[in-house]
This record gives C-alpha cells, structure tokens and sequence, in this order.
C-alpha cells in the first residue's frame, strides 16, 4: 500500500469514530527540547494507563507462572477501557457509559459511576493522595470522581471525543482530545490551567518524564510540552499520523504510526534513531509499545506481535496470532502480556516471543492489561472484565 493510501486509511478509519472533522496536518518548526531521563523504576500499583507516567508498560509486582481465571464481571457493553488499579479497587470504564470500582479480591462492585457517554479507549488514572479517580468519556468529558464513594467531584467539558486517557502530575491532569487539543486541568478543581492545540485528533497518552509532556497526534508532529504552564519546549515533524501512546526510556520516545512504522526520537538530539518497518504486511501500528530488556513490544494490524531493539531498530522477534492486535502489552519479569482481536489473552517470553500460555475468551480483547497485586486485569469486546491470577 502506498504512503498516501495508508495516510487515507487512517484517516479515514478515525473520522468514522470521530465525525465530520477533516485533517489538516500543519508541522510547526522544530525547537529545543529537553532529554527525557531514564524511566523510574514502576510501581507495585497500576494506576494508570500504561502504569507509569513515562508509559513503559512494565510493572514491578510479580505475577505466578501459571495464570488462572480467579474472577469476571460482566460490564454490560464493550471494554476497551484498561483498568487503573490502586488501593485493592480495579477502576474499569465500559462503552455502557459507567465507571466501575471493582473489589480487586472479588470482582465485586464497590461502586458505579455514570458518565455521559459511553467510555472508548480512555482509561482511568488514580489519585490516591487527592482521593480521586479521572476519566474521559465520549461525549468528550473529562470526570473527576470521589475514590471513596464514585461520587462527581467535577466535570470538564471538550469539544471532541476524549480516547486518551489522563496522567495526573501533581496538581496537574493531562489529556487530549479529538478537538486537536492537549489540556492540562486543576487536578483539584477541573478548571482549564493551559491547552495547547493541534490539528487535528490528540488521541494517544502523553508521557510525562522530568515535568515534560511527549506526544504525538495526527497532525503528524511530535510535541514537547512543560506540564506547569503549557509551554512548547520544541517540536519534530515526523510525516506520520500517530494514534498511539508514546513511551519513554533512556532519553528516547517510542512509539507506532499509521504508516507502518515503529520510530524512535532521540530527544536530546531533536531527531528519528531509527525508524523500523516490517516487509512482510503493511498496517498501520495503532497499539502502544512496552519498554523492557532492551527491546520495544508492541501488536500491529497485522497480526503481530513486534520485539525490536531498542537501541538499533533491528527485528528481535515477532509472535502471530490470529487477528490485529490493538491491545498494548505489558510487562511484568520475564514475561509480556497481552491481548489479541482473535479473543485470545497471551503470556509469551520476553526474551524469545515463544508463547508460555493462552487463554481463549472468545471474544476480541482491544483493552491492555492491568498487571498489580498479583494479578492481571483486562476486558474485552463482550464486556467480560477478566481477573487472572494464582
């Protein structure tokens, strides 16, 4: 497929979710950045998307050899919402238009919260020194909620769907929307403390390293943002619509693009390392990547699962499945997780891509999984929210 088509395709695929807003990719000049440094070392929790703010899908908490099914809650409509999990609750957002508190032992509900619209691919961040859990839903609200009773603490109102999901920084809430803006919210109040627009959709997580926003959108640039106030501390045209989440480790930003290509930004240097590209079917890259071991995981459209070099942009291995894989993996030890469209939840070795075990929920799993307290949590297309453990 031509560059051009798949530019076609992307774009086309995110106005059917999206409505009538038309692309207009307009590259700013690229500035100074500031290097990221390496990735802290992750949490036994998993309070947000990607479990970390720098988004390297790597947990510390350990997880048994051999998973087995200890709950499952029933959402009612789709879950492609990754869950949070923090303080013993798996907060989990469903198409249904509810956000759920589920007894992480139990899979019982401590709590309902309902939202606007149906929840899409945002995901819910924690709080835990404000007591509060964040959400976007498709109405393009963003919600803040009580932890303690999933009563509203506040809403904030944008003028698009909001699929990212929120990262909380201090006093700041960061997300972006499909109305091609990037907001940073009083994680308090909700109030609108800054918001730097795009053109066109913000629809993957920022990282946020050092106070340092990264991310890219389908303007085609990739943006440094400083979380305090908003300011743009240097862009990089990249040519390349980017649904995904951007991880960052070790002074570079990783991340898939809808032209087929995994990059890597060198962000000291202001550059592309590297730019990786599989021969063999050309898919757009829509899931984000897991940093570990030297090696950047991530699903393709085109069925695979990817381990690339992270330093050289060299295929390490690759693990097929049966359907694309829009689910992002997650990394806990020795072992990579994650979910497929062909229904099936994977557990494969990090070193060699050799699968360790499978499990068949027979529906498809867009959502990434949760991994902390021993356990692992991930949805699926059905609205089966999955707890696997010892």
């Amino acid at each position: 497929m031509t560059r051009r088509a798949l530019i076609a395709a992307a774009v086309a695929l995110l106005a059917a979710d999206a409505g009538a807003q038309k692309p207009g990719p307009t590259p700013s000049p690229t500035r100074t950045a500031t290097p990221a440094q390496a990735a802290p070392q992750a949490a036994a929790e998993w309070p947000q998307f990607r479990g970390n703010h720098s988004l390297t899908g790597v947990t510390a908490a350990a997880l048994p050899a051999t998973l087995k099914v200890r709950w499952t809650f029933e959402a009612g409509d789709a879950v492609e919402s990754s869950a949070a999990i923090a303080g013993g609750t798996a907060y989990v957002g469903s198409q249904k238009g509810e956000l759920l508190a589920l007894d992480l032992a139990t899979g019982k509900p401590r709590w309902r919260y309902k939202t606007v619209e149906g929840i899409g691919e945002s995901s819910p961040a924690v709080s835990t020194a404000l007591g509060l859990v964040f959400v976007g839903d498709l109405s393009g609200t963003v919600h803040g909620v009580r932890v303690a009773n999933g009563e509203v603490a506040w809403t904030f109102k944008t003028k698009g769907e909001v699929k990212s999901s929120p990262v909380v920084v201090g006093d700041k809430v960061v997300i972006g929307s499909y109305d091609g803006s990037l907001y940073g919210l009083d994680a308090k109040a909700g109030t609108l403390a800054w918001s730097v627009h795009t053109e066109n959709y913000v629809h993957g997580t920022p990282a946020i390293v050092d106070g340092i926003a990264y991310f890219a959108g389908c303007d085609e640039v990739f943006r440094v943002i400083r979380v305090s106030d908003g300011k743009d501390m240097g862009n990089l045209p990249i040519g390349a619509y980017t649904g995904a989440s951007v991880a960052v480790a070790n002074g570079r930003a990783y991340f898939g693009t809808f032209e087929n290509e995994v990059l890597a930004v060198d962000l000291a240097a202001k550059k592309v390392a590297w730019r990786y590209q599989p021969k063999e079917r050309q898919f757009p890259f829509y899931s984000s990547a897991a940093i570990a071991d030297g090696k950047v995981i991530l699903g393709g459209r085109d069925k695979v699962v990817h381990a690339i070099d992270a330093a050289t942009g060299k295929a390490v291995w690759t693990f097929s499945t049966k359907a694309r894989v829009e689910s992002s993996a997650a990394v806990a030890g020795a072992r990579v997780y994650i979910g497929s469209n062909d229904g099936r939840f994977y557990v494969l070795d990090l070193k060699t891509g050799k699968s360790l075990w499978e499990y068949e929920s027979g529906s498809p799993m867009t959502a990434s999984p949760a991994i902390a307290g021993g356990v692992v949590v991930i949805g699926t297309s059905d609205g089966t929210i999955i707890c696997f453990g010892a």
